[in-house]
């Protein structure tokens, strides 16, 4: 380890830094003397290396030319690391945690390069080549930077075009949910002779300046001088909420980087959730080119198959030997319990709220049915024919494997979340993940959902939302029109397969929305899961806060639901009452609720 540097009093017009050090679970700030040597090289956002209790580490400086309280004698910066991220992406750190309830370190380490930057490279500012006009480009035309701008595009639409339109104005960031699109998107834009950094090995570039600055979820923070416009790509995928704390969303952070910089916010979806309709107004494109970009739907009603035909219909083991290339989808990660009638076929669904329902662990005999979504509990008694004899639906990805395989009579390649390069088979089957991985490019003309009714009947709020992606994201694979997406369902009339077979997103969120209302979910409410040993603690707190700004719900399984009425009232709450010691979590707005 490197000798501490010696402590000294500051001489008169030193130079003094606030640091805020890269450890975990300290969220101070400490004072610094800036050597003669690295003045001009320490500016708020400068990655720095500092002693800290008997121990080199990192950090960031939060400010320069600060006051050292008297008679404080300070330690020198060890060593100036190189450039971070810039005084405004500092601040939105500092926001950022007071919003999600968490920690600035976690926000401004995503924030940086994942290395050591000293030097930057030259800017470079040539935008991607116009795009001609086209019914796309005119749509984003008169955006302005008074309110976010809400794009709904079909999911086979190719926003190149709108991304390359806004790049006019100077510099733009661009979010894409995964790592390979955004690849994709930077190359389009690089043969269009634009200017790319694409994040993170592009972060020097992006730091120093480009014309588009573009990358997955952690992009959101990526630097972009002279910022002139801000897109995401596919707001409504799940892949733009953080899982780990703090559970910062991107479309979140860049409506509120852009909001900062005074600078116009485009942020396209093929299929608006009840949150991104909130954000910001709306825009259409004509409903000729909207169902143009939406495969044609088809819906195999299951509810009066013979039980004894297993997972495949008829119809689907058709459409899979006559196509050249095929992905059948049964997401089913985990043993997910799924209850139909014997006797009419019908999925033992919530009256309610429309989630599954399952049966109860232990308790009476006959076991009571429990909905995973709102907590419904009801008899073992299906809903349509007044039945008792309900049956488990249960097959793995695997087993589904192996019978796909002989009911096509050609082999069968697996696809999983662990699964690395798409095998080169014909024919694919797999989790949710085989979407994930296919693209335009390789050449698959019908997508089967297997059984589309785990994800229609999940008990999570957004599982409608997340239902309605997926065949967003298999049309984008198909090409549109060019191609077919085939759903087998024991619920053909379901909000999401109209809305998905009259490509009319539309239809799904006006539904959702009556339905947030009423339970005052999100955009309704803003809500927090609290979980851990010291939760309890944490939630005798809550309810001690005068005027009762929050609504508590709990424990369940040692876990609390905190609600308030918007983002900033949820924020204030928690940020008033102090952590306890002990292991706490603290989920606002999570991707997965």
């Amino acid at each position: 380890m490197a000798r501490p540097s010696p402590a000294s009093q500051p001489r008169p017009g030193a130079l003094v830094a606030r640091v805020l050090p890269d450890v975990a679970g300290i969220d101070k700030e400490f004072d610094y003397l800036i050597p003669e040597g690295a003045a001009g090289s320490v500016e708020v956002g400068t990655q720095v290396r500092v002693d800290l209790s008997g121990r080199r580490v990192g950090g960031w400086v939060t400010a320069v030319g600060v006051e050292a309280a008297a008679g404080l004698a300070l330690r020198p910066i060890a060593k100036v690391r190189g450039f971070g991220p810039d005084r405004s992406t500092v601040d939105l750190a500092g926001w950022a945690a007071w919003r999600w309830a968490g920690r600035r370190r976690s926000l401004l380490l995503t924030a940086s390069a994942g290395f050591a930057v000293p030097r930057l490279p030259p800017a470079a500012l040539k935008a991607p080549a116009r795009p001609w006009p086209s019914e796309l480009v005119e749509q984003i035309g008169d955006v302005g930077a008074d309110r976010p701008r809400l794009l709904r595009l079909p999911p086979a639409a190719d926003p190149t075009e709108v991304v390359a339109e806004l790049a006019q104005r100077g510099p733009t960031l661009v979010v894409v949910p995964t790592v390979a699109r955004a690849a994709v998107l930077a190359g389009r834009l690089r043969r269009a002779g634009g200017d790319v950094a694409l994040v993170p090995e592009g972060w020097p570039q992006a730091r120093a300046g480009a014309a588009v600055v573009i990358g997955s979820r952690a992009c959101a923070w990526a630097p972009c001088p002279g910022m002139a416009a801000a897109v995401v790509l596919d707001g409504h995928e799940e892949g733009l909420t953080q899982e780990q704390t703090p559970t910062w969303g991107a479309v979140a952070v860049v409506v509120e980087r852009a909001r900062r910089a005074g600078v116009p916010c485009v942020v396209i979806s093929s299929c608006p959730t009840p949150e991104l309709l909130a954000i910001g107004s709306l825009r259409l494109v004509a409903r000729s080119v909207e169902r143009r970009g939406w495969a044609a739907v088809e819906v195999i009603d299951r509810r009066g198959d013979d039980p004894r035909l297993g997972l495949y219909s008829e119809r689907l083991v058709a459409l899979i030997r006559a196509e050249p290339r095929a992905a059948c989808v049964l997401n089913r990660t985990g043993r997910a319990r799924l209850l139909a009638c014997t006797a009419c076929g019908s999925v033992a669904s919530c009256e309610r709220c429309g989630a599954s329902l399952a049966q109860q662990k232990g308790g009476e005999i006959p076991i009571p049915l429990e909905c995973s979504r709102c907590g419904l509990v009801r008899p073992q008694v299906c809903a349509e024919c007044h039945s008792t004899r309900l049956r488990l639906l249960r097959i793995g990805v695997t087993r589904a494997r192996e019978e796909l395989e002989l009911l096509a009579g050609r082999p069968v390649a697996e696809v999983t979340g662990v699964t690395g390069a798409i095998p080169d088979a014909e024919l694919l089957v797999g989790t949710e993940a085989v979407l994930h991985r296919l693209g335009p490019a390789d050449g698959v003309t019908a997508v089967a959902f297997v059984d589309f009714d785990q994800e229609l009947l999940a008990g999570r709020v957004r599982a409608l939302d997340e239902a309605l992606a997926l065949v967003a994201l298999a049309s984008r694979i198909v090409k549109g029109r060019v191609g077919r997406v085939l759903v087998q369902t024991r619920v053909p009339d379901h909000p999401v397969l109209r809305a998905a077979v009259v490509a009319d997103p539309a239809v799904l969120s006006s539904h959702e929305l009556d339905v947030r209302k009423e339970l005052r979910l999100p955009p309704f409410a803003s809500i927090a899961l609290v979980s851990g040993p010291a939760a309890s603690e944490y939630a005798n707190g809550l309810k001690g806060l005068a005027g009762a700004p929050v609504d508590l719900l709990g424990p369940d399984r040692d876990q609390w639901l905190v609600k308030a009425a918007d983002g900033a009232t949820l924020a204030d709450a928690l940020a008033s009452v102090p952590r306890p010691a002990g292991r706490l979590r603290v989920a606002v707005e999570p991707g997965r609720l």
